[in-house]
């Protein structure tokens, strides 16, 4: 008779304890927005000056090479903020 009584007590000390199971809170900082647009903007620049770089390497000309390279980083990444110029 003390086993289910005993049982019946961890249980409901373990669900009325400060650090609950069940808790969605988290110690994590919020990311700031103007940190993630700064590293989208980053991005941007370093993958155009790359695609730039390869496709100047490929042939084409340095003037149409750059233009090229942003149509293609706003067709690929047009999810993020910084693929519109």
């Amino acid at each position: 008779m003390t086993k289910p009584t005993l049982h019946a007590a961890l249980v409901a000390l373990l669900l009325l304890s400060t650090g609950c199971l069940f808790s969605k809170k988290s110690n994590l900082p919020k990311e700031s927005s103007a940190i993630s647009s700064e590293i989208e903007a980053t991005f941007r620049q370093r993958w155009v000056e790359k695609r730039t770089a390869d496709l100047v390497a490929q042939g084409t000309a340095a003037g149409a090479a750059r233009p090229q390279a942003e149509q293609e980083f706003g067709a690929r990444y047009g999810f993020t903020q910084k693929a519109k110029p």
